[in-house]
């Protein structure tokens, strides 16, 4: 148990459309939040000058020197060692801006930076579903799939801070196309987009389908949500996709058990919502494809929701010396 009095961190949740802000105890509780838009086409100073404004709302009324830290969860590429965000493709303007070295200087408080998906990790580790696992590997599939890898209780960083990247890695190098440059990634099969992809491309063939109608008619507006829709109706080509994401997704988990050997994955992110329609068929990959040792491990939905990016920031702030 800390004998540190300051009790309480601020976390912070930057994204492209949201500032998300949070006044967190050592077990996990937000015990304030504060919530605006970003607007981040006007560029890092205003988008700054907001995180401020969202970290002063959630200051503890009465006792502001309860605070030990502050901790931002933001997009990358950034460096966790030095503060900077290198770039970040969805916040116009950012690219090797100095994030901690600025919040520092204004608040007047320890800060530090890390990676989304990373601390998202650190989240479901410390306070959600790998709770009590000192070896785990977080899953986010969403618009792209992102992750976080916790070993033996620490993130596994690399060099720059920039490990971890499970969306980049190769599934089938014989794939006809590429995805942010990537032939036959994981995320590009298995994404929201993937899933999008793929659902028009075999419509696109002329096999009728649910999906369609529930896409207003227009197969380019089909995406994942209709797929998943259309599935829980039974809808033959849709169960045909899942059953097919189902099985791709379950063989990169196959590549991570091997690579980490965690006791645990946790899978948030919107694809993630299909839930056992999608599971059932990765367990199953999994058991067939993994070598023995690894096949029983559970394969479990993140508990967190939208706040494990949040949580996450607050257990780094709580880490900080």
């Amino acid at each position: 148990m800390s004998t540190d009095p300051r009790q309480t961190v601020i976390a912070v949740d930057l994204g492209g459309t949201n500032i998300r802000a949070a006044l967190c105890n050592r077990q996990g509780s937000i015990l304030k939040r504060h919530k605006q838009l970003t607007l981040a086409d006007e560029g890092p100073q205003a988008v700054i000058n907001r995180i401020v404004e969202s970290i002063r709302r959630v200051m503890p009324d009465t006792d502001p020197a309860s605070v030990k830290a502050v901790a931002v969860a933001s997009p990358g590429p950034l460096d966790p060692f030095t503060g900077v965000v290198m770039y970040a493709p969805n916040l116009s303007g950012w690219i090797d801006i100095p994030l901690r070295a600025i919040l520092q200087e204004r608040l007047q408080l320890p800060v530090a930076i890390g990676n989304d998906a990373n601390l998202a990790a650190l989240g479901e580790q410390r306070y959600g579903a790998g709770r009590g696992m000192k070896d785990m590997v977080y899953v986010t599939i969403s618009t792209g799939i992102g992750g976080g890898v916790i070993l033996n209780n620490q993130m596994v960083l690399g060099m720059r801070g920039l490990a971890a990247e499970i969306g980049h890695t190769t599934l089938d190098i014989h794939a006809g196309w590429t995805h942010a440059g990537v032939p036959g990634s994981f995320e590009g099969y298995a994404s929201g987009t993937g899933i999008a992809r793929l659902a028009q491309h075999k419509l696109r063939e002329g096999r009728p389908s649910l999906m369609v109608e529930l896409a207003g008619g227009h197969i380019d507006a089909v995406t994942a949500r209709e797929v998943s829709e259309a599935a829980q109706h039974n809808d033959p080509l849709a169960l045909e996709i899942v059953a097919e994401v189902a099985r791709i997704i379950g063989l990169g988990f196959v590549n991570l058990l091997h690579l980490y050997d965690p006791a645990i994955i946790v899978v948030g992110g919107s694809v993630s919502l299909m839930g056992d329609m999608l599971f059932e068929p990765v367990r199953q990959t999994v058991q067939q494809y993994a070598m023995p040792p690894y096949r029983n491990r559970p394969i479990v939905r993140a508990a967190l929701g939208d706040d494990c990016g949040l949580l996450g920031a607050a257990a780094l702030a709580f880490d900080l010396e």
